[in-house]
């Protein structure tokens, strides 16, 4: 901002207005993050107010200055723009936060502790992200804020964590959800599945629903990417003693300290870190649709083999019920000649002619029908039961085939949204590129007025320099007059 201000040796009421008005002030809650390689930059863009200079020459120059800083504040008291901001912000803090981290702990070489001042920087910004849109719940006690609540859901959706969460509700010295929210966070890192668990909460949005608000860090894309990138953090060995330390009564507040910069070396880096973002946002989608593609192929080749399975099962059942209808008519056949035998043996007792020896073949060979007629039975009811039992085999392949179906059109469906969301978020970056172009184009405006400003103000020094010298000369010449005179 320095551009702004004009050299002169005896400062004057314009260029007092303009240092004021120019000066860069840093607020807590409306700032601008901005990233330049390692670095943060935080710039107050929404305190800036100009008046109208009372001179009449340089009303023109001050009304068009006005004009266009109005345009940019404009942009800042919208509240979704403000949150918007915010989420942009905490997700350069905790890129820088996780970078750092990393870099730092790879240095050191050993298993961090508690104390170690990166990692302390971490939590509490993993906290104010989890913090961000967060509604207020009402209790007797009040209104109040915790993120205990969505991290308590990670044990039903993934059940591994269910361990950390039993282990934080024993802790002794914890009173508050907001200590056991921060117990869990130091667990899941110990642990090495934050990333992990954060991806499967951040999944559900329909469950996160009840303790965010719609615009929050954890319902938006930003939430995405800072679970990719805590995939980083797995390398990193940690070790807590909780049951000592006091994490009730911890302020979590954000040491810029570590990573400020002064935003004059980073002008400009404000349009740069949305088009990092929204890049890094893009890889995220792309690496995410090559892993359902893939697992789209997976239960595509599930389906086809299901498919196989159905039509070998199918053809066995035709089997079978070829021979059943073969047992069957062979049972029929059998019924026939078993009455044909009896027909055959009254007539025999009637005519009482028939030699003794006849009647106890025929007597021999009508029991060994009635035995082969209850074999077929017996084979007949095994083949029923064969033929149910496939029966049901076959209902819940289909049924089974039929959710998968299901299963592969969902997937399919989400594949066609994340084609749409890479179209939109192509959409976004090249929006992106044009309003950087528009601010730079604005910059330019602004810095041509002023040099304009300056150089009038200049001439007017130059124009008030000659006046009093030709004061002092007609003062001078009324002297010597007044001499001569007397």
């Amino acid at each position: 901002m320095s551009a702004l201000t004009p050299q002169s040796d005896m400062p004057t009421p314009t260029t007092d207005k303009i240092t004021q008005a120019a000066m860069e002030t840093i607020y807590l809650c409306k700032f601008r993050v901005s990233m330049d390689g390692e670095w943060l930059c935080l710039r107050e863009l929404d305190d800036i107010s100009l008046t109208p200079d009372p001179e009449p020459t340089h009303e023109d120059s001050w009304e068009d200055l006005t004009d266009v800083v109005e345009q940019l504040r404009d942009d800042t008291e919208d509240p979704n723009y403000l949150m918007a901001n915010e989420r942009m912000n905490l997700m350069n803090m905790a890129k820088l936060s996780i970078k750092g981290l990393i870099e730092s702990a790879l240095n050191l070489g050993r298993t961090l502790d508690s104390d170690y001042a990166p990692l302390q920087q971490f939590f509490v910004v993993m906290e104010h992200c989890l913090k961000h849109g967060l509604k207020a719940k009402k209790t007797f006690l009040g209104q109040n804020k915790s993120f205990w609540g969505p991290l308590e859901l990670v044990e039903k959706l993934v059940p591994e964590a269910a361990e950390i969460t039993a282990s934080v509700k024993d802790l002794p010295g914890l009173k508050t959800p907001v200590g056991r929210g921060r117990a869990w966070l130091r667990l899941a890192l110990m642990q090495k599945k934050l990333s992990e668990y954060m991806k499967a909460l951040i999944n559900r949005k329909d469950l996160l629903s009840e303790f965010y608000e719609p615009n929050a860090l954890m319902m938006e894309e930003e939430g995405a990417i800072i679970a990719g990138l805590l995939v980083g953090l797995n390398v990193i060995d940690a070790n807590f003693c909780m049951k000592g330390e006091d994490l009730d009564s911890q302020v979590g507040v954000i040491d810029f300290s570590m990573y400020l910069k002064d935003g004059n070396s980073t002008k400009g880096s404000e349009g740069d870190g949305q088009i990092t973002a929204i890049l890094d946002q893009k890889n995220y989608v792309e690496e995410l649709n090559r892993h359902l593609s893939a697992t789209v192929n997976n239960l595509q080749a599930k389906v086809d083999a299901l498919e196989k399975s159905n039509t070998k099962l199918t053809e066995e059942l035709a089997v079978a019920n070829n021979r059943i209808i073969t047992l069957q008519e062979e049972m029929e056949r059998v019924k026939e000649e078993s009455s044909y035998i009896l027909e055959s043996n009254r007539k025999v007792t009637k005519d009482r002619t028939a030699d003794g020896h006849a009647l106890t073949e025929a007597r021999k060979q009508l029991k060994e029908e009635t035995q082969l007629r209850l074999d077929v039975e017996k084979e007949l009811e095994a083949q029923i039961g064969m033929r149910q039992e496939m029966e049901l085999a076959m209902k819940m392949l289909e049924k089974d085939v039929c959710e998968k179906q299901d299963a592969l059109v969902a997937l399919r469906q989400q594949l066609d949204d994340l084609r749409a969301l890479k179209h939109e978020l192509s959409f976004k970056l090249q929006s992106s590129d044009m309003g950087v172009k528009q601010k730079s184009e604005l910059n330019s405006r602004l810095e041509e007025k002023t040099n304009q400003m300056a150089a009038t103000i200049k001439q007017l020094e130059q124009s008030e320099k000659d006046l009093v010298k030709q004061a002092k000369t007609l003062n001078s010449a009324a002297n010597k007059l007044i001499q001569k005179h007397h």
